[in-house]
């Protein structure tokens, strides 16, 4: 698949999953907005109910209270007009006036209060009849102008706990909330026009913002607000709508997944360009010697050269180095099995690490030498034994320094130093050391993944087929250590191990 198809879907599934995100979150958004509005209209219309209940409390406290003393006034009337059956009494009306109102009975014609007896005229009934019913007429709406001045009057003057009790407003606000859907608990206070708070409920926090308030007996004189908050309100609206937290896991899941799958994807491409590459410096590496070897080959079927001992023993010499060559290339090709088959392969023992650093210097000190430069030991470390596997670990020194040669700078001689200390925690450190070209900061990343070469493609300045610091990383993981890198472009690198000693 073309890198630029890989780009084309991935923006549109990025662009396709961004979009559906979006709309979910929009959705939740307006779904939890609808359900606030939805709490608050129900909260308030319950807030108003309370409201008109405690003004028909209200009324009707005024309404009882002008009935009883209306009602003791009229049967004091009867007992002091008992003697001529008459009933007096007045009404103080709106406008301040007083109009007195009388009720007659006649012990003959008539029963007590006015009412007809059945041996008087029709007439003389009908007529006693209509001013009973104008009488009483009058009567309630006196009595009715009476209770309105009573609430103007003396409302302001009730103390405000029997005007609006606490179990009252608790119970008409649990009834009217569940009316109107909203199950929640709830706290509330009763406080004056000006913020004073007269009383409150346990819980209620004149901090919170979160109140919902409505005046109370707003028509009076002395007005009071009632406060109420909800403590578990964003708990009610969140559990309203959290079946839709599951589809935005889900997409967010799906996001997560398609963004590795996509990194996988470039990782996969990158690694398979990786393997033409090693391909293709591998057939080159491999076809070198072995055209050199097809052709000292040949030129052992002459028979001048066979005759000449000094031309046979230079042939001899092609063939042998070539072959070594040949030997050594197939045996960094092997190192891809090591690689994959790493924890299977190894033969774990307690090493002296001084002393197999001490053979492996010794044995690449020629080669060093041979290049026109030195390689130096300073191997302090009082306690080195480490449990590894000798020839991989042997392989590891090989494969650093063999590095250490291959990227010498060509103005200076090549300088290699291995240097071991002992160091905190029970740790062994080794210390791989060259003056070379060093290694720029964008490589440093990346030059133990498989494969990698700082010189790629079909360039072969620098030999190799990207596995040695690969497979250094792997065997030094499968120690249980560590293995880092530090690198100046044209100064020189250091590479250091950390092997846990045997305890």
């Amino acid at each position: 698949m073309k890198k630029s198809l890989i780009w084309i879907l991935t923006v549109v599934m990025a662009i396709t999953f961004g979009a559906l995100l979006y709309f979910q979150i929009m959705y939740l958004e307006n779904m939890v907005k609808m359900r606030e509005e939805q709490f608050s209209e129900g909260v308030m219309r319950s807030l108003n109910a309370t409201s008109e209940f405690l003004d028909r409390e209200e009324t009707l406290h005024f309404l009882e209270e002008d009935v009883n003393i209306i009602e003791s006034s009229f049967y004091d009337d009867i007992n002091d007009n008992g003697s001529n059956g008459n009933l007096k009494y007045s009404v103080e009306n709106p406008d301040g006036t007083v109009t007195n109102y009388t009720l007659k009975s006649d012990r003959k014609g008539s029963s007590s209060f006015g009412f007809p007896s059945p041996t008087s005229s029709i007439g003389d009934r009908y007529g006693n009849m209509q001013e009973v019913i104008r009488s009483q007429y009058l009567y309630q709406k006196g009595l009715l102008s009476e209770v309105i001045l009573s609430i103007l009057r003396d409302s302001g003057s009730r103390p405000i706990m029997e005007r609006a009790d606490s179990t009252v407003i608790r119970n008409c606000l649990a009834t009217e909330l569940a009316n109107n859907g909203v199950k929640v608990p709830f706290v509330f206070c009763v406080s004056s026009e000006s913020g004073r708070e007269i009383y409150a409920t346990q819980g209620y926090d004149p901090a919170n913002a979160n109140i919902y308030s409505i005046p109370l007996f707003a028509n009076t004189d002395v007005s009071y607000r009632l406060n109420v908050q909800f403590p578990t309100k964003h708990n009610y609206i969140f559990s309203s709508v959290r079946f839709i937290i599951p589809s935005l896991a889900f997409s967010l899941i799906l996001l997560v997944v398609f963004l590795y799958t996509v990194i996988l994807a470039f990782r996969q491409k990158k690694l398979t360009e990786m393997k033409t590459d090693f391909i293709n410096n591998m057939t080159h590496e491999l076809k070198t010697p072995i055209a050199t070897i097809s052709l000292a080959a040949q030129m052992l079927d002459d028979d001048s050269v066979r005759k000449s001992p000094d031309s046979m023993k230079h042939l001899t010499e092609v063939i042998s180095e070539e072959t070594k060559r040949l030997r050594f290339q197939v045996e960094k090709v092997l190192h891809l099995s090591v690689l994959d088959n790493a924890e299977s392969t190894l033969k774990f023992t307690e090493v002296n690490a001084n002393e197999v650093i001490e053979n492996v210097v010794n044995t690449f000190k020629l080669k060093v030498e041979r290049q026109g430069g030195t390689l130096t030991a300073s191997l302090d470390a009082l306690k080195s034994d480490v449990y590894v596997d000798q020839l991989q670990f042997t392989n590891v020194l090989h494969n650093l320094l063999e590095n250490a040669l291959k990227y010498m700078r060509e103005d200076v001689d090549p300088e290699l130093s291995v240097s071991t200390r002992d160091i905190e925690g029970r740790q062994l450190e080794i210390r791989v050391a060259d003056n070379g070209i060093g290694i720029h900061r964008d490589d440093l990343k990346r030059i133990f993944d498989r494969f990698y070469r700082v010189s790629t493609g079909n360039r072969h300045d620098v030999k190799g087929f990207g596995l040695g610091l690969a497979y250094v990383k792997k065997m030094i993981s499968a120690f249980k250590g560590s293995i880092s890198v530090e690198s100046e472009p044209g100064v020189g690198s250091t590479f250091i191990i950390r092997l846990p000693l045997v305890s």
